[in-house]
């Protein structure tokens, strides 16, 4: 495995971010905090809403000159089914070799995972879901400082949005990991003791000189931690609280994969789909308010391929 990409990581993290931030360095695990640190966090009176938030974003990225990207596909069928993260649309020129990319900038990208951290009763943890948007920034670097310069970048976003830098931290191993054909070294940042995301150095392991950046965060997870409020709240709105919230994930990810043109089926995409739909088989209140609200929320993103009674018609035909 060659780790020559990330041996500079520590280094140019220090250049990029400046003498205000303060480096602890044993070799195997780094951690970066601002000599700031210290003052308490307190949310803004009026939280933005979703599509202020996407707005937010895509002005501040537009001001480094980093375009926004159209999401990917949601229905991926290469390693996975559906697609789980942005970082997929590097796939060509990490996994292949190849000088392109399928998407490359700010990427606000819906995706669908069923690995999210759960409690003992098996119900997910606050700050996780089963579909979320991943807000990232992804594209192919010319060495670790571009690396680090990004994340500098993603520093004054977050400013922007009413993150200060004096609340974050950054902290991860420095060791090399591998996964298939790709190589890579996962920092992660949290503000003021959220987790937030990650930032990602990836290579092709047998080409290292295909280098890429993979800066990644969740939109509801960032809208979570602007306003701090219960995380049922942030996400579901009026709903929370009135229904299951595994019934609620299961709603708002179903309008997502039927809006993507997934259909329930026996195998694939459409087989988790019908799961999902089974576990929302109990009786909802307000089932056509909740359906409109999730496909207003995924509308920002990229249009779906049906109206939304259409996405309800479909979700009440396999509930029954």
């Amino acid at each position: 495995m060659n780790a020559e990409p990330a041996a500079g990581l520590a280094d140019a993290l220090r250049r990029a971010l400046g003498p205000r931030w303060e480096h602890n360095n044993d070799g195997t695990r780094l951690e970066v905090v601002h000599r700031d640190r210290g003052s308490p966090y307190r949310s803004p009176r009026r939280v933005p809403d979703w599509a202020e938030l996407l707005d937010g974003l895509e002005a501040a990225f537009a001001d480094y000159g980093v375009p926004r990207a159209q999401p990917l596909p949601l229905r991926w069928g290469r390693d996975t089914d559906l697609t789980i993260s942005a970082v997929q649309a590097l796939d060509p020129y990490l996994k292949d070799g190849h000088p392109f990319t399928y998407r490359s900038g700010y990427l606000p990208q819906p995706v669908v995972r069923f690995t999210g951290k759960r409690d003992a009763q098996g119900e997910l943890l606050d700050g996780f879901l089963t579909s979320f948007v991943n807000v990232s920034h992804v594209r192919p670097i010319a060495d670790v400082n571009e690396h680090a310069a990004i994340f500098d970048e993603w520093i004054g976003v977050l400013s922007r949005l009413g993150l200060h830098a004096r609340h974050l931290r950054v902290a991860g191993s420095q060791q090399v990991w591998r996964r298939g054909p790709v190589s890579g070294v996962t920092l992660h940042f949290s503000h003021a003791d959220l987790p937030l995301g990650d930032h990602v150095l990836l290579w092709n392991a047998e080409h290292p000189e295909h280098l890429a950046t993979d800066l990644g965060s969740g939109l509801e997870r960032l809208r979570w931690t602007i306003g701090r409020s219960s995380w049922g709240q942030t996400v579901h709105g009026t709903y929370a609280g009135s229904v299951s919230p595994a019934v609620l994930d299961a709603v708002r990810t179903s309008v997502l994969l039927l809006g993507s043109g997934v259909v329930p089926s026996a195998q694939g995409a459409g087989s988790a789909l019908r799961r999902l739909l089974r576990l929302g088989s109990n009786p909802l209140p307000g089932l056509g308010l909740f359906v409109r609200a999730s496909y207003r929320f995924w509308s920002l993103m990229a249009r779906p391929t049906a109206p939304w009674p259409d996405l309800l018609c479909a979700i009440e035909r396999e509930r029954i």
